[in-house]
């Protein structure tokens, strides 16, 4: 019985840890994105403002970089629910932003770039 229990709590533990996020695949995943952001140190606006601390800031407040009124307006904050949700379909999401990309359809994916994102605090640095 407690060999059973134990198979059964490794066989969890392995689906559980398939089913994390990936900060290394979602590295990958930010290819995507680094024609038009940057996230690190040094970090500047370009096409698209920086990313660093993304996570629980306010949608179209990074200093120097002129947002659309939609993604000013939104009233958002990056959490998680709203940044899987915007990347999925951006135009879908926030109607009348600037973000020209079809969006990061594969959940998966996006959940590895959000957890990519989040190793860098507003700053820079990684955490």
């Amino acid at each position: 019985m407690l060999r059973l229990s134990a198979v059964a709590a490794f066989s969890l533990l392995c689906s559980v840890a398939a089913n994390a996020q990936d900060a290394a695949a979602g590295k990958t995943v930010f290819n995507q994105c680094r024609a038009c952001h940057q996230v690190g140190e040094g970090a500047k606006n370009g096409v698209g403002p920086v990313l660093n601390g993304i996570a629980g800031r306010k949608a179209g407040s990074v200093a120097g970089y002129n947002y659309s009124d939609a993604n000013k307006n939104s009233g958002k904050t990056w959490d998680d629910a709203t940044f899987l949700a915007y990347i999925k379909d951006p135009k879908a999401f926030m109607p009348g932003n600037k973000m020209a990309f079809a969006g990061v359809k594969d959940e998966k994916k996006a959940a590895d770039l959000l957890a990519y994102l989040k190793t860098f605090g507003e700053d820079g640095k990684t955490k």
